[in-house]
């Protein structure tokens, strides 16, 4: 927390704004809007995960589409198309930003079209906050005339060519998640270019009551409006935004210190200047010749008391999508099999860095 939160909380309790409208609710989409400074609507919802939900049925998604999806992310990104009854079709990262691979998403594209069912939609994602290829998938999306929603949960204060993750796509979606660069506990949000359609997933995601002086329902609708109460913790939040995406960036300079030298960790980072990452989490990949495993890497850290992972699982490989479509090669399984998400939280102390260098310096050996 940044120490701003309760006084916005302290509000919704004094003018007893505790559902899902109200002030902070209002404000915190000001602020986003504010921020994001590419003439976006911005509408709060109760997860990213509501939010793409609610982009692929403001883009019309229907049961038996397709919808191609990024196969290295976490589910959340792909689950929506099942809520829908439509059908992912996964694709493959390219090796610079690990995300979307622009040619792989043109093989799906022609497969759909050959077989008389073009792709309703491409999600995109900006993995651990490092902005995927924007231009090229742009260009696809226009030439092929199909939207893109831009997943950016992880990527907010991320920037391409200037301009701000979440505001690329038709569509976009930002997290707020616990775990998230800024936290609402739990929310998030859609980004949008036309405040009509702003206008309507409000009105869609709470529950779609018409104007009449009953409950009248013309369309289904969703609980997914943000609460007064979550939105306060949010309005808080963004007063550290910067400060936060600071702190993460601090902690990829850290890292990149400390592997200089060493053949053993690859260290993710922006390719060129035109991209700008929060560094959300910072990951790196264990260079198998080295003859250390990720899982030996892991079980040194966890000797001392430190938590690495592994990067997402890709979406392909998973039991529940083991029927899916997929285009592209090995990338994003290598980068899963080699892949180390590293300490990365904004209050990563002097002293915890010393821990964990200390730990790199006894395995770098």
């Amino acid at each position: 927390m940044g120490g701003g939160e309760m006084k916005y909380i302290q509000q919704a309790f004094d003018e007893n704004w505790i559902a899902p409208l109200g002030p902070n609710v209002n404000g915190l989409e000001a602020d986003l809007e504010t921020f994001l400074g590419e003439n976006v609507y911005v509408a709060a919802l109760s997860s990213g995960t509501a939010a793409l939900h609610m982009a692929l049925i403001l883009l019309g998604v229907e049961r038996g589409d397709e919808v191609i999806c990024q196969s290295l992310t976490f589910s959340a990104s792909a689950n929506p198309i099942i809520y829908m009854g439509a059908y992912p079709i996964f694709v493959d990262s390219e090796k610079e930003t690990w995300n979307l691979c622009p040619n792989a998403v043109e093989d799906a594209i022609k497969a759909g079209i050959a077989k008389g069912k073009k792709p309703k939609a491409i999600i995109t994602v900006s993995l651990y906050g490092m902005p995927y290829q924007t231009d090229a998938i742009s260009e696809i999306s226009k030439r092929y005339g199909i939207p893109v929603i831009e997943d950016s949960a992880e990527a907010l204060g991320s920037s391409y060519k200037n301009q701000k993750c979440g505001t690329f796509g038709d569509l976009a979606v930002l997290s707020f998640n616990g775990n998230k660069i800024i936290t609402t506990s739990g929310g998030g949000c859609l980004t949008l270019k036309d405040e009509a359609i702003k206008k309507k997933a409000v009105f869609l995601s709470t529950q779609a009551k018409d104007e009449a002086p009953h409950y009248e329902h013309t369309h289904i609708g969703y609980n997914y409006r943000m609460s007064n109460i979550c939105a306060g913790i949010g309005r808080g939040q963004m007063e550290v935004l910067n400060e936060r995406i600071t702190q993460r960036r601090a902690n990829h300079h850290f890292y990149q210190d400390l592997f200089r030298e060493s053949k053993m960790l690859r260290l993710h980072t922006e390719p060129t200047a035109d991209y700008f990452s929060n560094h959300w989490l910072s990951v790196a990949c264990v260079s198998p010749e080295i003859g250390i495993s990720r899982a030996d890497l892991i079980q040194k850290f966890t000797d001392n008391n430190i938590e690495t992972r592994p990067i997402w699982k890709p979406m392909h490989l998973q039991p529940i999508f083991k029927d899916a479509a997929y285009f592209g090669s090995d990338l994003a399984e290598d980068l899963f099999t080699n892949g180390l998400c590293l300490p990365s939280g904004s209050n990563l102390s002097a002293e915890d860095k010393d821990r964990i260098k200390n730990v790199l310096k006894e395995i770098l050996k």
